[in-house]
């Protein structure tokens, strides 16, 4: 009889919670499971959680449609699968210029250069640099050199193609980007610009390449003594598998 009346009670109750509760009342003990599973319950979950689904056809089961649905997807367990390209089979061409179009820096460097970094970081830069340049995480960074120097306050702008030695194509990453953000306390003027995707990946989009001159100081100065340029796609990629796999959807000409 104590049972029963404890079984009436949950009966009552039961419709009332959310499916989190709904599944917490489930390991209390094997009465309320045996309750708790009956799929009217959880229709009355699913229909608070997505009222239209109350026109489902017969024979849907509700306990499973929250199980399914209601939780978000769990993280990748797959890593990335290797892409074609490789840093090996990449050439990329830098120019920086002032704005009366003058040329301040201008190369080409291999990709193989470029993703092996500074191999000498200067004395004299900030902390929060030294400390970025330190992290293993992958970078594209090249050293300027000899240094240039450009006056604090003046306009400065950035082109960046890329061409792979296996099709002899070319992709544009940065068209006359401009420097206009300096970030004293990291050391370094920022510009960025929006990444052009091949036609054939129509729904990726929105995706940034930031390039970064690095300089010397904090930037009190009147001019900027400027050491390195990194070129990151922070947007979205943070390893070395992730940032070819970007460059490989690139609109290639």
């Amino acid at each position: 009889m104590e049972n029963w009346f404890h079984g009436e009670a949950l009966k009552d109750v039961f419709p009332r919670l959310d499916g989190k509760d709904l599944v917490s009342c489930m390991l209390v003990c094997r009465q309320w499971r045996d309750i708790a599973k009956d799929d009217y319950f959880w229709k009355c979950v699913c229909t608070r959680k997505w009222p239209s689904i109350s026109n489902a056809p017969p024979g849907t089961t509700y306990h499973r449609l929250f199980a399914t649905f209601s939780q978000p997807p769990p993280p990748r367990k797959q890593p990335l699968p290797l892409p074609s390209l490789t840093f090996e089979n990449l050439v990329f061409y830098v120019d920086v210029w002032t704005e009366e179009r003058k040329i301040l820096f201008s190369t080409a460097v291999s990709g193989t250069v470029l993703r092996a970094g500074l191999t000498n970081i200067p004395d004299g830069i900030a902390e929060s640099l030294k400390s970025h340049l330190d992290k293993p995480d992958c970078k594209m960074v090249m050293p300027v050199n000899p240094r240039v120097a450009i006056t604090y306050g003046n306009t400065a702008t950035v082109s960046v193609l890329v061409s792979r030695k296996d099709t002899k194509k070319m992709a544009c990453i940065a068209n006359k980007a401009i420097f206009d953000y300096v970030d004293v306390t990291a050391s370094r003027a920022l510009a960025y610009e929006y990444l052009r995707f091949s036609p054939r990946r129509p729904f990726v989009s929105d995706i940034r390449v930031w390039v970064s001159l690095l300089f010397l100081g904090s930037g009190a100065h009147a001019s900027l003594e400027v050491f390195g340029l990194e070129i990151d796609f922070c947007d979205a990629a943070t390893s070395e598998v992730e940032f070819l796999w970007l460059l490989d959807m690139l609109d290639w000409k």
